[in-house]
């Protein structure tokens, strides 16, 4: 099995914004998804974030803290475990890929704002590069719909 690794390059919209509508995707499709966080404290910002970024809906989602991860269709930490059997796997704000297998999919959202994360994708992408791996790479246009690059 191929694993495809998207890189999710942020400029028009931030991560606070993109990455639910990305979860939403997955949940919709009935996968599930660990989301690996750089930081302790973003994890828990993201996590609150997921709850209430829709008033009229939620995320399904947890950490540690939650209960049972395997129940769980998303599931957010800080490290490289995957302890609900997740198929997709977001690597966000500083979290570094352990590997480019075990995953159906690997999406790497990073800030293009930022010159120490833009730095880190390209040292992803390369890494990425010699796997076998389906790699594609993602820029939002001036009406702020996702276009694949080349």
């Amino acid at each position: 099995m191929t694993t495809d690794v998207l890189f999710y390059h942020l400029e028009r919209q931030p991560l606070e914004t993109v990455l639910p509508m990305l979860i939403e995707r997955v949940i919709e499709r009935g996968w599930r998804a660990v989301i690996e966080v750089g930081d302790h404290g973003r994890m828990l910002a993201l996590n609150a974030l997921l709850w209430t970024y829709k008033p009229e809906s939620f995320l399904p989602h947890g950490t540690a803290a939650d209960g049972p991860p395997a129940e769980q269709p998303v599931f957010l930490t800080t490290g490289p475990d995957n302890p609900n059997n997740a198929t997709v796997r977001f690597l966000v704000e500083g979290a570094t890929p352990a590997g480019f297998f075990g995953y159906d999919r690997i999406v790497l959202l990073f800030d293009g704002r930022n010159p120490d994360a833009m730095a880190a994708a390209r040292m992803h992408w390369k890494a990425a590069k010699g796997t076998d791996c389906k790699l594609t790479y993602w820029q939002q246009n001036q009406d702020g719909r996702w276009e694949q690059k080349r």
